[in-house]
């Protein structure tokens, strides 16, 4: 993308259209529909609407405020308010966070899908710019929204709005200072090439000046030996010479230096802004594990209360709340499913005001979107949600005349991609791997009988009591409406023999469940249960989750949808750690850390030690074992670019940052330190400052970079984080992407670090 809107637009229909803009119908219900022109404004960056309040007469959102953009009446409000017969003409702009989706019809089938099309190209272009661009593209944003008067020029009253702007604080002496060093032409305002100058010496990059310099040996440039140098002692890369030959043509600007085999330090620059100089190891992008073990060998990435958007006493429920999970690659969902009162079973937390969601509705959304093309986030890769099995967790409250419903609507809707029967044509005695799975949906949920009886002749009775267990039994914590622990329910044959891999039954203890139990046979604990096992009997734990599933899901008195830390769980092997994904926290930013690598699948294959019978593995001890790795992790936190402004409200509101560096992991590792923080600058921040961390369980580490807003009298606000796997760091200098709270990237943010990991002798 061009930083020009006049420049873009040349020969690129898609842009001038939105460029030109056009009438559309805004949606909000059955008698509220408005016609408003939209059109994107000329930062190409930036979508622009009418508004017919008179204290709103301008209204924009950003193309990174959107999250996708959706044909046909995809979302709640369309399906309610408009005819069946308008599909091909409603699409919807579903934002981050909890900003309400836009609902618009376009006056034809032709415009609507011109409009989605062109939205989807410029969102694309946008998250395809590498951090470089996107640095310049946010600078040059700031510098025409501090062009008062849009004269292309900038006076010393518009050069320090600009400043505030980029969220750095500068006396001013200093502007003036900077101002005149930039006027040479001494009109009072800078334009062009002055223009230019001050902004080489806003973003020039010390610290890069140094490495360089330390390494750019060849008439002041980097020679293929030079790089290789860089990459083999610095970056500790098994790297050749074709390697460094493969970056010089990858990355260098200068045609001139690239025919030379040289890189420039804009070459330099733009390398280390790449997938090649990020902190996440490139080949851990796309799927790189073996899929073909066992599922239960395997971490799966796991949502509880799915059906919600927010707290779970009267927040709304949504199929927007599936659809926005499984776009995160969640690959276990729950239905809390309950009698409508229509005859139609219905979604929605027990006994509670959150709102209801048509079981069959659910269906439809979680069939459209479980392995549905997405466009991707910039930090993983270009691919769909994912194409591994989904696992539907039915938490099942209905009538048998209900139950007979969802198993029909599961069975018509999913189709072929339901596992209905164990895969091939004998009794299994162990799970299928993902990599068999793949595309299909597995139901978790009650069964009549075992499930040999699959390949025997002997029929069952139509329904039959199975006890009721799981969150049923948990209801009480809530202060709701409690229930017995050994209440039972009628079970419908119909839904009982859709349960193939994944049937529910209660735990009574891990030799119980080793001497009774088949390998699809599973258990779901609460959490207070589940950390208790881990603390007490650990070993045990990890053993039963050798050849079984475990669920674990958060308290029922967590009201407010908060979560439990998922790390002391994964370290026992659980494989489906439930967390709300609708509840921004630190604990989803250590499950999205978790799941990261590995094609962002919603699979993460679990460490040796956690799948071999004869390990004795207890993540509470150092007893020495295959899983004992000691190493040093030396992190230095060098600088920081363009943290966004918390107080927009504030002009003069700049964020005095600071960096803490987290390791979660085995008890052992749990560590954290943090940096002081700096006044008033959250442009260039630079800290320059050594941290370093005991490793022992390094295939069980995670590692969280948190970057807050210092407040001496309150609780420090967060401005961004990242978290991975220390197996997937990258050593050696390498820059760190930022997301919000919610998990989106912040486009133009990021942390430069250098990172060790040297083994213990």
């Amino acid at each position: 993308i061009c930083m020009d809107g006049k420049e873009i637009n040349q020969g690129d229909e898609d842009l001038e259209f939105l460029l030109t803009g056009g009438e559309l119908v805004k949606i909000r219900s059955r008698t509220w529909k408005k016609n408003r022109f939209y059109k994107l404004q000329e930062d190409c960056k930036t979508l622009w609407h009418e508004s017919k309040k008179t204290f709103m007469r301008d209204q924009t959102f950003t193309i990174d405020d959107i999250e996708s953009v959706r044909k046909g009446r995809q979302s709640e409000g369309l399906k309610k308010h408009t005819d069946p017969n308008m599909e091909e003409l409603c699409f919807s702009i579903f934002f981050k966070g909890r900003k309400k989706n836009l609902d618009l019809m376009a006056a034809s089938g032709d415009e609507a899908s011109r409009w989605v099309r062109a939205l989807e190209k410029i969102i694309n272009n946008m998250r395809n710019l590498n951090r470089q661009q996107k640095r310049e593209h946010w600078i040059i944003n700031c510098m025409r929204k501090a062009d008062k008067n849009a004269d292309n020029q900038m006076n010393l009253k518009e050069l320090k709005h600009f400043l505030r702007q980029i969220n750095v604080e500068v006396d001013d002496t200093y502007a003036e200072e900077i101002f005149k060093k930039c006027d040479t032409s001494n009109s009072g305002s800078l334009e062009g090439a002055e223009i230019k100058h001050f902004y080489d010496l806003l973003t020039h990059r010390e610290e890069i000046d140094v490495i360089y310099k330390q390494y750019a040996l060849a008439e002041g440039q980097m020679s293929a030996r030079d790089l290789l140098n860089f990459l083999l002692n610095e970056q500790r890369e098994e790297a050749t010479p074709e390697d460094a030959y493969t970056l010089i043509e990858k990355y260098e600007v200068d045609e001139i230096a690239k025919q030379k085999k040289q890189m420039t330090k804009d070459g330099f620059l733009m390398y280390l802004h790449h997938d090649d100089g990020s902190i996440l190891n490139p080949a851990h992008k796309p799927v790189y594990q073996d899929m073909s073990q066992p599922l239960n060998h395997y971490y799966i990435s796991s949502s509880h209360n799915t059906y919600l958007m927010e707290d779970q006493v009267k927040g709304p429920s949504s199929t927007e709340a599936y659809i926005r999970a499984l776009m995160k690659s969640c690959r276990c969902v729950e239905l809390d499913c309950w009698d409508g009162d229509s005859g139609e079973p219905v979604i929605y937390h027990g006994y509670t005001m959150t709102s209801k969601v048509r079981f069959k509705d659910v269906i439809q959304a979680i069939k459209e979107y479980a392995f549905k093309v997405r466009q991707a986030f910039h930090y993983v890769r270009d691919a769909s949600t994912s194409d591994y099995p989904v696992i539907l967790s039915l938490e099942n409250h209905c009538s048998v005349e209900q139950q007979k419903l969802m198993a029909h609507h599961m069975i018509s809707i999913l189709g072929d991609a339901l596992l209905t029967r164990p895969l091939g044509n004998t009794m299994p005695t162990n799970f299928p791997s993902p990599e068999e799975l793949k595309g299909k949906f597995i139901i978790k949920g009650k069964r009549l009988n075992k499930l040999n009886a699959i390949f025997s002749n002997n029929s069952i009775i139509d329904e039959d009591t199975v006890s009721e267990e799981d969150e049923a039994a948990d209801v009480k914590e809530n202060g709701q409406k409690a229930k017995s622990k050994k209440t039972k329910m009628k079970l419908a044959k119909q839904l009982s023999d859709i349960v193939i891999y994944c049937k529910s039954v209660h735990f009574h203890g891990f030799e119980h469940a080793r001497d009774n139990q088949d390998f699809y046979e599973m258990s779901s604990f609460k959490e207070s249960k589940a950390f208790s096992l881990a603390d007490t009997s650990a070993t045990a734990f990890i053993h039963h989750n050798m050849d079984k599933l475990s669920r674990i899901y958060p308290a029922g008195s967590r009201t407010n949808s908060s979560n439990y830390n998922p790390v002391p769980m994964w370290n026992v092997g659980c494989q489906i750690v439930a967390l709300n994904f609708q509840t921004p926290s630190k604990e989803m930013h250590l499950n999205q850390g978790r799941f990261l690598p590995n094609g962002f699948c919603g699979y993460v294959l679990k460490p040796e030690f956690q799948r071999s019978p004869s390990s004795q593995f207890d993540p509470g001890s150092l007893i020495k074992g295959p899983w004992l790795k000691r190493q040093t992790f030396h992190v230095m936190v060098i600088s920081a670019q363009q943290l966004p402004k918390l107080n927009k409200d504030k002009a003069k509101s700049i964020v005095d940052p600071l960096v803490r560096v987290e390791i979660h992991g085995v008890p052992a590792d749990n560590a954290s330190k943090e940096t002081h923080y700096i006044d008033n600058n959250g442009f260039n921040p630079m800290w320059n400052e050594n941290f370093s961390f005991n490793i022992y369980v390094p295939e069980l580490a995670l590692v969280r970079f948190v970057v807050e807003d210092y407040d001496s009298t309150s609780q420090n606000d967060l401005i961004g984080q990242y978290c991975l796997p220390l197996t997937s760091v990258q050593k050696g200098y390498r820059h760190v992407p930022l997301l919000t709270k919610r998990g989106d990237v912040i486009c133009s943010a990021g942390l430069f670090v250098h990172l060790m990991l040297i083994d213990a002798e």
